[in-house]
């Protein structure tokens, strides 16, 4: 069977509610509870963002939608549609990278893009978009300046403590592409051996998944469609696996 479809997205969804797992849209978690922190860097394809809010809303899931300002991401009329379904919505900053590291700049790009989304929905909470193929990261911002007197309550990869809560990502068309992702990762003391959605639903029927966990789910990776699963798993996602995997094996040599 295939993964990434959004049929099994839904039954990924339905174990963990069935496991007793809240979902919440800020980092507050607890030990005593089992929280769940359902994250989605919309990088592309904002159409199947689309289809994962609705799939959301109709099993009474609220979820985190960081949209990049990029044409590529950012659709207004489906922003909206997802944030009328409850979900909450955020920026997904690349700013310093498409500034070549001037901080300065970048910071005035942020505010700008920041207030360009403003206009049309709340904007809580930010995410760092990774872009591998720069040498910038663009969460360096907050060396400088300071999210927070923006109005911005959390940015998830700064603000939640990885020791306490666990970090899955699909980053990589898988759940433990670690080898592959360049800055889509933290510093976690959790491993959960997960490789597939059928691996972690398995996971969680056992009761091996921790209390306190983020998953962060690339809508873009997740079709029903054949045709368009086969043309994101073996037209984009392969060669930028190897591109990736070659970058961080000349990074870790410095």
């Amino acid at each position: 069977m295939r993964d990434l479809t959004l049929h099994l997205y839904r039954e990924l969804l339905l174990s963990f509610k069935q496991e007793g797992y809240k979902f919440i849209t800020t980092c507050i978690f607890s030990s005593k509870a089992k929280l769940l922190m359902l994250r989605h860097d919309v990088d592309s394809w904002p159409s199947n963002a689309l289809q994962m809010a609705m799939i959301e809303n109709k099993l009474g899931i609220k979820a985190i939608y960081y949209f990049r300002v990029k044409k590529i991401s950012l659709d207004l009329k489906i922003l909206q549609q997802i944030r009328l379904l409850g979900h909450a919505i955020g920026y997904h900053y690349e700013d310093l990278c498409d500034f070549n590291g001037n901080i300065n700049l970048a910071y005035q790009r942020f505010a700008k893009n920041l207030h360009y989304l403003r206009k049309y929905t709340e904007i809580k909470t930010i995410a760092m978009h990774g872009r591998p193929l720069s040498k910038w990261d663009s969460k360096d911002i907050w060396k400088t300046y300071s999210y927070k007197e923006l109005g911005i309550e959390f940015e998830p990869y700064l603000d939640i403590d990885y020791t306490k809560v666990a970090y899955l990502t699909d980053t990589a068309g898988c759940w433990d592409g670690e080898k592959f992702s360049v800055r889509d990762n933290v510093k976690s003391t959790f491993h959960i051996p997960a490789s597939t959605t059928f691996d972690l639903i398995e996971l969680l029927t056992r009761g091996d998944i921790p209390n306190n966990i983020l998953i962060n789910v690339h809508p873009a990776r997740w079709n029903d469609n054949l045709a368009k699963w086969m043309f994101r798993k073996y037209i984009l996602t392969l060669p930028k696996l190897k591109a990736k995997e070659f970058i961080k094996k000349v990074r870790n040599k410095k």
